[in-house]
């Protein structure tokens, strides 16, 4: 080959002319097919769209943000951070589609390590399971809560419990064990469904607080600054309010982990991951500024229990809030179902490269429904030993799920640095940035690490027992955890993504 077509940019025009195969592209990475490809580019799109979810992601997180910065973090808040999550997204995707597998994160990882390819993937893999493994029991702990708002506002005399919270959180994440558990088609249809579900639900909910209300907020209250958060210092509370679009903005690496069930990966992959984003950006701002708008008694609904619900009610009545609520409430429980079967993916791959104990077991597939189904019980298992400690105490479940957010952003961090530091010698797949991809991966690794500080950070004054954020220590854990474990045994057994043959080779292994 030239010098010439030896560039980067020669080798980005060639990418873009090739068409693999997404078979041979997945034979070229040393995977056989065992995995049936039923996901269409909108199924790829839909899931990473349904994981992070607008609806359920703001309506969780809305409250805090009134009290951390106000309408004008939340806002504009909104939209800075978005940007930056859409260049992590736009990075994530030029990896995805150069190592479309189910691996995703932890795969390329390994692959793009100049040296200590095994640490570098382990972490990587370990980050993104306890970040998933968090997201699935937030979100059902999240519908679980909101379940039982609806509930007390149909029966006033309902009382919502600890014990209660945790006991319907355990029964929807059992249900989405259940949906995973059949066939594949079954998820890409509901994922399907959730799109527009998400998307007729805002047109409604955004309609009704346009019109239904006898007032809305004055054009200036966007910049209305608020700190409620016991700091006296208002830029930190500020700060700090970003955070609720970076818990909105979390899963959408959902995408990368079905690239093995999904037709033409190398491209619809990373266009799922970054049109993901980028619709929920939109859309998500939409919704925002009608919350905003449609506040009245500023102090009452920071101070409710469900402040999104509380603008609710004062802007269209109770019967038309619970009808709303309800289109809320199943946003997360298709954000959950999707999230379990993104984690599904991550763990089966994970174990096919003897990453995990029992690998064995976790990776092996359903003849019948073509499904990972051991690897759908185990993230179900995990996930509810996450949620048994909100029996006890709220706070130490939350930190344990703090880690969803930090976990998976810093899982995101390590394929695209390492991406960065490769350089020139990074092949790219058909999707790519070309020239633009070092300056957008470079923004995107320093976002990620300042908004991880900023997620540790305390969130609330005094801190006490209950007010203190123990989100740095639930890392510190799990990253002790898998360091004495890299140490101990794993670092001899474990050496990156494995290869089982020549193309040929694993061509031959394929189910039928």
């Amino acid at each position: 080959m030239s010098e010439r077509m030896s560039t980067p940019r020669a080798r980005a025009r060639a990418a873009d002319t090739v068409v693999l195969d997404d078979d041979a592209t997945l034979h070229a990475m040393g995977y056989p097919r065992k995995l049936t490809r039923r996901f269409k580019a909108f199924d790829n799109f839909a899931i990473s769209f349904t994981i992070i979810n607008i609806l359920s992601g703001i309506f969780s997180s809305f409250g805090f943000g009134l009290n951390a910065g106000g309408p004008r973090i939340l806002v504009f808040g909104w939209i800075g951070v978005s940007l930056m999550v859409l260049l992590i997204g736009a990075a994530m995707a030029e990896v995805a589609s150069a190592y479309p597998t189910s691996g995703a994160l932890y795969f390329s990882a390994g692959k793009l390590a100049k040296r200590h390819k095994g640490a570098w993937s382990w972490f990587t893999g370990w980050l993104n399971f306890v970040g998933q493994i968090g997201g699935t029991a937030a979100t059902g702990y999240a519908a679980a809560t909101f379940i039982q708002v609806f509930v007390q506002l149909q029966w006033p005399s309902y009382r919502p419990t600890a014990h209660q919270t945790v006991l319907i959180t355990a029964l929807i994440i059992i249900l989405q064990g259940l949906a995973n558990t059949y066939t594949v088609q079954l998820v890409a249809v509901l994922n399907r469904i959730s799109v527009w579900w998400l998307l007729i639900g805002l047109v409604v909910i955004v309609g009704a607080l346009i019109v239904m209300p006898d007032q809305h907020q004055q054009a200036s209250f966007v910049t209305h600054f608020e700190n409620n958060t016991g700091f006296t210092n208002g830029l930190y509370g500020g700060m700090l309010g970003l955070l609720v679009t970076s818990w909105t903005f979390t899963g959408f690496d959902g995408s990368f982990h079905m690239s093995e069930e999904t037709v033409h990966a190398t491209v619809s992959a990373p266009k799922g991951i970054t049109r993901a984003v980028g619709y929920s950006a939109i859309t998500g701002l939409i919704l925002m500024l009608a919350l905003v708008y449609s506040i009245g008694d500023y102090a009452e609904v920071a101070g409710a229990a469900a402040p999104p619900v509380q603008i609710l009610i004062d802007g269209l009545g109770l019967r038309t809030a619970k009808v709303m609520l309800l289109i809320v409430i199943g946003a997360m429980l298709f954000c959950g179902l999707a999230n379990l079967t993104s984690n599904t993916r991550q763990i089966f791959a994970f174990s096919r490269d003897g990453a995990m104990p029992g690998s064995r077991w976790w990776h092996s597939v359903s003849l019948r429904t073509r499904t990972p189904v051991k690897a759908v019980w185990l993230a179900v298992a995990c996930s509810l030993a996450l949620v048994v400690p909100g029996w006890w105490s709220h706070t130490a479940f939350t930190a344990i799920v703090s880690v969803n957010v930090v976990g998976l952003f810093l899982a995101y961090a390590v394929p695209i640095f390492l991406r960065l530091r490769l350089g020139d010698a990074f092949q790219p797949g058909p999707w790519h940035l070309g020239r633009w991809g070092r300056p957008v991966g470079w923004l995107a690794v320093v976002w990620i690490l300042l908004s991880s500080v900023l997620f540790m950070l305390p969130q609330a004054s005094p801190i006490t027992v209950d007010s203190f954020n123990y989100a740095p220590i639930a890392l510190a854990v799990v990253l002790l955890v898998a360091t004495v474990w890299w140490f101990a045994t794993a670092r001899r057994r474990f050496q990156g993504p494995v290869s089982y043959g020549r193309p040929d080779e694993v061509a031959a292994m394929d189910l039928v």
